[in-house]
């Protein structure tokens, strides 16, 4: 568990520096773990939403540092529709979903909601 806290130190700090604390950084490709991240809300989001999603990839992330780390993730739910979540994890690893927007195309840009 230590080593995992301090990739994830390493990776705030990061965050800090390059994009400043509380700043929405630029959008990019989903990564394994913004991939992680996201399968670990599914079955919260599948529960608010009454929908069950047989394809569920993370294509894009934003982060924001806060008293931990918001997660942007838009997600391709299949049949050209997305979701799109924003998660917080907190310092010591855990997540939350705390909005989500769906109905929504690929065309629809990833930003703060």
């Amino acid at each position: 568990m230590g080593s995992v806290y301090v990739l994830f130190l390493i990776v705030l700090i990061h965050e800090c520096y390059v994009e400043g604390l509380g700043g929405l950084t630029n959008v990019r490709t989903a990564t394994p773990e913004v991939q992680a991240v996201a399968d670990a809300i599914k079955p919260e989001l599948e529960s608010n939403t009454g929908a069950v999603f047989d394809k569920y990839v993370a294509v894009q992330y934003a982060t924001q540092v806060v008293a931990g780390v918001n997660y942007f993730i838009k997600v391709d739910v299949g049949h050209d529709k997305y979701v799109h979540l924003r998660v917080f994890k907190s310092f010591e690893g855990e997540l939350r979903l705390v909005r989500y927007k769906q109905g929504l195309k690929s065309a629809d840009p990833l930003s703060y909601f």
